[in-house]
């Protein structure tokens, strides 16, 4: 099976580039969703984070309350590594469950916003694609999104492994500064060099 890993920083555009994505019919593996499935009220991933980080990350009906969680996991880098460590093998073995059920389509989407930071995914995908945006727009579009400040924002980038950086080890790039409808003709061109490089490949195999 090809596998495209995309990735990107807090506020890219990533959710909306998977969206597109889907919408041409590529079968999407999200990280994110499969850590909300994680941490939905009742599941033992939930109760293991409340254990070690405390009561005050759920909300009154037992939910993950991500906001708390977050100021924590951000200001102490020690925290974040226990949190890590918790979900992370949790959410890679969903993931490959989920692979696994794609296998007979053309290409698949692994979307992770860690995807450099980990070995285990970058040894599992055929290429990477990165979108992209100007560090102002990723600001305001997550702050608009989470409902928290700007500097809040901006503590989460400061962790985050560098722009520079991140465009430096991808395949491909995806530059997200645009309308919606820019973000998507630009995805359809590289859906098309996709579909044509697994034709290609599965020629010669």
């Amino acid at each position: 099976m090809y596998i495209v890993g995309l990735t990107g920083g807090i506020g890219s555009g990533k959710s909306e580039a998977t969206r597109l994505f889907a919408q041409l019919g590529v079968p999407i593996v999200d990280l994110d969703i499969i850590s909300h499935e994680l941490t939905a009220s009742g599941q033992g991933t939930l109760k293991e984070i409340a254990h070690t980080f405390g009561q005050d990350v759920l909300n009154d009906d037992g939910s993950l309350n991500r906001a708390t969680l977050r100021h924590k996991v951000f200001a102490d880098n020690k925290a974040r590594k226990k949190l890590e460590a918790i979900i992370h093998p949790a959410i890679y073995n969903k993931a490959i469950e989920a692979l696994a059920k794609n296998a007979s389509a053309p290409y698949q989407i692994l979307a992770i916003p860690l995807l450099f930071e980990s070995d285990r995914y970058v040894n599992i995908i055929n290429r990477s694609l990165v979108i992209d945006s100007d560090p102002t727009i990723q600001i305001t579009r997550a702050s608009k999104r989470d409902g928290v400040s700007q500097t809040e924002i901006q503590k989460v980038i400061d962790v985050q492994m560098p722009r520079i950086k991140r465009n430096s080890l991808a395949d491909d790039i995806i530059i997200n500064n645009g309308s919606i409808e820019d973000l998507e003709k630009k995805i359809r061109q590289l859906h098309e060099r996709y579909i044509n490089t697994c034709i290609f490949e599965k020629s010669n195999s």
